[in-house]
């Protein structure tokens, strides 16, 4: 944990990671232990993979890692520059998983069309885009020797703040999905006269409250006030040396 984080802070990041860890495993016992649900037995195994790999790529691939991308700046010890590698390059593993994610749905036995008609594809594909034009961005921007440092401090706070959102509408479309996974599974028992309450619909609540929960905690952490303080109090209290202004200027 870098020097700087207060222990509230330490704290909101090691409940994050409980959660992160509690919806991957939940995630992975949805997968293997209700497999079944994900499609019918009559179709080709190659169907019930893509229909695996899809929940299990846009939440841990996707949203955990792009989580932790998130609260990098918060806890990872080192240079300003170190920092920002690591976000560049969890945020572009996580976005890799994203990609796939979404390639999964359109290997659907229906064809592109039938597998993206609802509200939950719909923002899916918007969030896969924000989440690549925000890393390109600033890819581009961070990274660019070329570019004015002013330039630079100007869009930093819009880039925290579509990376904030991208996250957040990232756990809001997961959440549709699983909100849309919960009634086929419960139409499916009504049909067969079984009762609405499963254990499968038990695992599919417990996913989406952790989700929310972590939601909440990655995008509090990344917003600390607390963090913040205390590095505007630090600065007022040490002046500013030459390798500090180095390092402000890859801004």
């Amino acid at each position: 944990m870098a020097a700087s984080a207060s222990t509230p802070l330490v704290f909101l990041v090691f409940m994050a990671r409980i959660l992160g860890f509690t919806v991957a495993l939940l995630v992975l016992f949805w997968a293997s232990a209700f497999s079944s649900s994900f499609l019918p037995s009559t179709l080709p195994a190659q169907h019930l993979l893509y229909s695996l790999l899809h929940p299990l790529l846009m939440v841990i691939g996707f949203i955990l890692i792009s989580g932790e991308a998130i609260l990098v700046h918060r806890w990872f010890p080192g240079s300003r520059g170190m920092k920002k590698c690591v976000h560049l390059w969890l945020q572009g593993v996580a976005m890799t998983c994203g990609f796939f994610g979404i390639w999964t749905r359109f290997q659907g036995k229906d064809g592109i069309v039938a597998n993206f008609y609802s509200l939950h594809s719909w923002m899916g594909l918007l969030c896969i885009s924000l989440f690549a034009a925000q890393w390109l961005i600033g890819f581009w921007n961070f990274w660019h020797r070329g570019e004015v440092r002013k330039v630079r401090k100007r869009i930093l706070p819009w880039h925290v703040f579509l990376g904030l959102y991208t996250y957040a509408l990232a756990v809001a479309t997961a959440e549709t999905g699983l909100a849309e996974k919960l009634i086929f599974i419960q139409a499916a028992r009504t049909t067969t006269n079984l009762s609405k309450h499963s254990a499968e619909s038990m695992v599919v609540n417990s996913l989406g409250l952790g989700l929310a929960l972590l939601g909440v905690l990655v995008v509090f952490a990344a917003l600390s006030p607390i963090n913040k303080n205390q590095l505007q109090q630090q600065s007022l209290k040490t002046k500013p040396s030459f390798s500090d202004s180095t390092t402000k200027a890859f801004l």
